[in-house]
């Protein structure tokens, strides 16, 4: 009795041992995936790159240029000095309204499929130059002749038409570059006629724009309504703001963001670099239904489990029917779980997910079921290898389906696993 105590503690100390020996390739497994993750990024941006980045939208907003006088010491007149400098009064409109449409595809780059799109919106609303009365700047310091709308666009390769503005009566065009870099550091501007009075400014452009994977706005008006539209069936809503009202379905999305000056931490008027809007940017990205290397690293980092297990399987066997396994055996059964990792990301880059894992799941499977046979002579006892390990992977594929329940299932599971 003694001497099978301490061969089965000798046993559990080899199988303990080949676990860990085991946690080695399939580190290397999840280094692999991440590499095919990095590889897939590197073809989504050498697209994006010539097709157009995803595009943030900032503005439009007015840019005034006046003169700002600073005294400076000089040493060689032993004399204070007025010293000239431009600087830049921004103003934001009091109402913006954007409606829009995407109109996305995917493209290929090599197995790798990438989410494109074209936008055409409408952006409409109004300035006020009420606040140059507010501020404590000479009438005659103040450039109005000067004065550009300016739109802040992340890519402008995206662009696909000439743009012209309608600022009350008025036509312009738009030229490259934004007037400064004090709030965008790329993007449109328009030089505008402006006086010093209480003179409403309506304005109205349309923007055909390319981009990819997302869409993203600011809220520079007093209040923004933004309006999109979309036969993509997978969006994620993102940013600052939520949509006020949005509707998902088989025929794409609509959504709408209502945001008010009251929920943005910065002004209707400022001069220099004294705020910044960026971080205040809402729209949506356009998801690719699965991704299969996240799930195929949530399934990696169940190795451990998947390996405790089986073996643990195959030592109650061996000791409750008194076979003998040996441990080039178990590590055998081992090597195969871990090619399982690999069938399964080199499939799941080829069809569908779940197809994948079924079909690397069902190879997996009948190879250690038919070798457990072999090993142990009994059909039987392969059969049942197959069942408990059918219920382990079944277990395994019910708990990277979850999202926010993942953690309870997995735990309850090894609990009840753990318990019988």
């Amino acid at each position: 009795m003694k001497k099978l105590k301490n061969s089965i503690f000798v046993k559990i100390g080899v199988i303990l041992l080949l676990v860990l020996i085991l946690l080695i390739p399939t580190t290397m497994v999840k280094n692999i995936i991440s590499e095919r993750e990095w590889v897939r990024k590197e073809a989504i941006a050498e697209v994006s790159e010539k097709w157009g980045n995803g595009q943030t939208i900032i503005g439009p907003y007015l840019a005034i240029p006046f003169d700002q006088y600073t005294k400076q010491y000089s040493k060689k007149d032993s004399a204070y000095k007025l010293i000239k400098e431009t600087e830049y009064l921004y103003i934001l409109p009091e109402v913006l309204k954007t409606t829009g449409k995407i109109l996305p595809e995917k493209r290929k780059r090599g197995i790798y499929e990438v989410v494109v799109y074209e936008s055409n919106f409408e952006m409409q609303g109004q300035f006020s130059l009420k606040y140059l009365k507010e501020l404590d700047i000479p009438k005659e310091y103040l450039h109005l002749d000067k004065a550009s709308l300016n739109v802040g666009i992340s890519d402008l390769k995206g662009i696909e038409k000439q743009i012209q503005l309608a600022w009350n009566a008025d036509k312009v065009f738009f030229n490259s570059g934004t007037t400064t870099n004090d709030i965008a550091g790329t993007g449109i501007n328009a030089s505008v006629p402006v006086a010093d009075d209480s003179t409403s400014y309506n304005f109205k452009l349309q923007l055909d724009l390319k981009g990819s994977q997302f869409l993203y706005f600011t809220p520079v008006g007093k209040t923004t309504d933004v309006e999109l539209s979309s036969p993509w069936t997978t969006p994620s809503f993102t940013g600052t703001y939520l949509p006020d009202d949005r509707a998902v379905d088989e025929a794409g999305f609509t959504a709408k963001w209502n945001v008010l000056h009251l929920n943005r931490n910065f002004p209707q008027y400022w001069t220099g670099r004294k705020h910044n809007v960026k971080g205040t940017t809402f729209g949506t990205d356009l998801l690719l239904p699965v991704d299969s290397y996240q799930k195929s690293m949530r399934v990696a980092k169940y190795a451990i489990l998947f390996l405790a297990l089986t073996f643990m399987v195959f030592f109650f066997v061996e000791v409750l029917n008194k076979v003998f396994i040996h441990p080039i055996q178990y590590l055998l059964v081992g090597i195969a779980l871990v090619v399982f990792y690999t069938l399964l990301l080199s499939l799941s880059e080829h069809v569908v997910y779940n197809v994948a894992y079924l079909i690397s799941t069902l190879l997996t499977l009948s190879l250690v079921t038919f070798y457990t046979m072999a090993i142990l002579k009994s059909k039987k006892l392969g059969m049942l290898i197959f069942g408990i390990l059918s219920i382990l992977y079944l277990f395994i594929f019910t708990i990277i389906q979850l999202e926010d329940y993942a953690l309870l299932i997995g735990s309850l599971g090894v609990f009840i696993i753990l318990t019988i």
